[in-house]
């Protein structure tokens, strides 16, 4: 499914094309709990994508489509072994933690975009 959407400022704002799954759910809106859409991971990286793929720009290559639940999950947090090569299998619990914590996990969705198609 292709998604419109437009961000930034009043002086810089602009529209962007984002591909995302057909069956990804709604955006919700900003303050509600995230629901697993997608569109702020693949429009931009959070800090911690940043320091590990070294871009800004998304789609985030831990963008991961969970079909039996039909929502997005952050691999990075599902799956931080898989992303962040040589981490000991012992330290999989604590990346986890840090991961969810620095990704504010669980705090509601912080995608203030506007969805035009």
């Amino acid at each position: 499914m292709i998604i419109v959407v437009r961000h930034g400022s009043l002086r810089t704002m602009r529209e962007e094309i984002i591909h995302l799954h057909p069956a990804a759910p709604a955006k919700p809106p900003a303050g509600q709990p995230c629901n697993g859409c997608g569109v702020c991971c693949a429009l931009s990286t959070c800090p911690v994508a940043r320091l590990r793929f070294l871009q800004i720009n998304g789609p985030c290559p831990a963008l991961t489509w969970e079909p039996l639940v039909h929502r997005y999950r952050c691999g990075l947090l599902s799956e931080p072994a898989r992303h962040l090569r040589g981490l000991p299998a012992r330290a999989v619990p604590l990346a986890r933690r840090l991961i969810h914590r620095w990704i504010a996990a669980g705090r509601g969705c912080d995608c203030d975009v506007d969805i035009l198609g």
